[in-house]
């Protein structure tokens, strides 16, 4: 099947010819464009809509009084992660341990998810969905349905076949590997993960998202051919989930961990490390050595490794990954055809990450007593645009905010979807700011009175660093376009094809350094139907970009196409 149809290819070599010759957008004028429609429509991402603030589903400006009896508990809210998701409108309890996610943390996970995606597919990770009902023969078989006693939620149906409401599913995923015969050596390894609810029944769910009843998990799970390859699969994971905490700026420790129910020989877990943990880490300052407390004798202060003095911290657990070896597989019968036709055992690893708990954690980790602060990447909103109050002395600046609004679009594609207009011009300036440095958009630009200015002036916060400078619609531009989101789903076979047959039509076009490879590469950015497409490729040719850095970075290299490719727009990044 080929995505790469005439009309589409004849489109996008009409803009590049352009491009060529010295076309471009009004950018280098100093008035703001007015060829833009003034369309102000509620919360859809599509060209030419803007997304508004007055038509989001947030509680709004609730009190810590009324959040107690929403949990309806005393001495419920004891942490800050759960008291600003509460009080933000992110989060409502629905029972205990179990809470609504609502429209600003779904975004927020839902970037989450494609980064762990990324970095999963990077390593060979591939993608299933197992179902949350598991049946009570799987977990009896491995001895779990007694070992783990009351945190398994446990249910019959109405044949009195007994299921539990699954916490995790290596007992799953190993019965659905043994199920396929004959397979052999050369398959391997198998990478297999899913992002799915878990069920834990807790006896005291505490810190709103960091311990629930109900939430969201990454686990993976790996299927290799000898002991050795294993290990060697558990470093590429553990690397992997190094990269994914770095990209996200969380600090993070790597320690030695039990095994506990799940079982295996080696354990790591990945903490963040804050006061409110429930972790309680050990940490030598001399060398890399760090472990969960309770992996150590109680009267250890000295690191095993090179003796050095041992330090405590507390942590939340994000992160854990085990090396299962044939715990499961011996259990089950997950087999495979080795190198000489003999039937051999699967060497086993499972890897699991938090989703909803990392980003409370991170929420606990990086916000201020009374502001949510993200990680950029997970960040709801990127930017939030503030125009004046209605009736006051810069209200001739409203329209001036809106044409930014759509220049920025225009200019900045990346930033589609991710800008946020707070139209509740019948509040003060002041107060709308106030929201937005509590909601944490890592940038927020206010039209105040340097906006009627000539050229125009607009107040730009930098919420991670609490800088604000004032910037023209041109420094405005520079600034976002630095930006770095999550890309949103990416046809790689497309962009792929686009570019080897595009390969000598960008030769020769303006180089831009790339911020994450540091690599020159000609860059074509135009606007196509309701979703902008990027093109980046080698100087040499496009058609050269090697795979590995297509799967790891494919944030750079990023293809939306919608269903018909017109010249709306075009320009280049120079």
């Amino acid at each position: 099947m080929s995505w790469c149809c005439d009309p589409v290819l004849g489109a996008m070599e009409g803009l590049l010819t352009r491009c060529r010759v010295g076309s471009r957008l009004a950018t280098s004028t100093p008035q703001l464009s007015r060829s833009f429609p003034h369309r102000c429509q509620h919360c859809a991402p599509a060209r030419g809509q803007r997304l508004v603030l007055s038509r989001m589903f947030q509680p709004q400006n609730l009190r810590e009084d009324q959040l107690l009896s929403l949990e309806g508990r005393p001495g419920s809210l004891t942490c800050k992660s759960q008291r600003l998701m509460l009080l933000g409108g992110l989060i409502l309890p629905a029972s205990p341990g179990c809470y609504h996610l609502l429209p600003y943390t779904v975004r927020a996970m839902e970037k989450l998810v494609r980064v762990i995606d990324q970095e999963m597919q990077a390593i060979g990770g591939q993608k299933i969905d197992m179902p949350n009902l598991s049946p009570a023969e799987l977990w009896q078989a491995t001895s779990r349905w007694q070992l783990m006693g009351k945190e398994l939620l446990r249910l019959r149906d109405r044949h009195g076949k007994e299921y539990c409401l699954g916490p995790t599913h290596e007992e799953a995923v190993t019965a659905l590997v043994a199920s396929q015969k004959n397979l052999s050596y050369k398959q391997l390894p198998f990478l297999l993960y899913q992002v799915t609810r878990k069920f834990r029944d807790e006896p005291r769910p505490r810190f709103g998202l960091l311990r629930g009843r109900e939430f969201y998990m990454k686990d993976m799970y790996t299927f290799d051919s000898s002991p050795e390859a294993a290990r060697q699969t558990y470093s590429l994971v553990c690397d992997a989930y190094c990269s994914l905490f770095n990209r996200l700026g969380l600090r993070f420790i790597k320690a030695q961990a039990d095994v506990g129910s799940i079982g295996g020989t080696m354990s790591h877990e990945f903490q963040l490390p804050v006061d409110v943990g429930e972790d309680r880490l050990v940490i030598c300052p001399s060398c890399s050595f760090s472990a969960n407390k309770e992996t150590l004798d109680s009267s250890q202060t000295n690191c095993p490794a090179c003796q050095g003095l041992l330090t405590e911290t507390k942590g939340i657990e994000v992160g854990h990954t085990f090396y299962l070896g044939t715990r499961y597989s011996s259990i089950f019968n997950a087999q495979f055809v080795n190198s000489h036709g003999e039937l051999s055992l699967a060497e086993m690893g499972c890897y699991g990450l938090g989703v909803t708990r990392i980003l409370a954690a991170a929420i606990e980790v990086l916000s201020t007593e009374d502001c949510i602060r993200w990680p950029r990447l997970l960040a709801p909103y990127q930017v939030c645009l503030i125009p004046p109050k209605k009736g006051s002395k810069e209200t001739a600046a409203t329209e001036l905010v809106e044409h930014l609004h759509d220049h920025i679009i225009e200019s900045v594609p990346q930033l589609q979807g991710e800008i946020l207009l707070d139209d509740r011009t019948h509040l003060t300036i002041g107060n709308r700011l106030k929201d937005a440095n509590k909601f944490g958009y890592p940038f927020v630009i206010v039209a105040g009175k340097r906006a009627l200015e000539d050229p125009a002036h607009f107040e730009v916060w930098c919420q991670n660093t609490g800088e604000a400078v004032f910037l023209t619609k041109e420094g405005v531009m520079e600034l976002l376009a630095q930006v770095q989101c999550v890309a949103a789903g990416q046809r790689l076979q497309l962009c792929l094809a686009l570019f080897s047959r595009l390969a000598p039509k960008l030769r020769g076009l303006p180089c831009v350094e790339d911020g994450i490879s540091r690599r020159r590469r000609c860059t074509a950015l135009h606007t196509c139907g309701s979703a902008p497409v990027s093109l980046h490729g080698s100087q040499e040719g496009c058609a050269l970009l090697e795979m590995g850095w297509v799967q790891r970075e494919g944030i750079q290299l990023q293809v939306r196409i919608s269903k018909i490719l017109s010249e709306m727009g075009h320009k280049y990044i120079l």
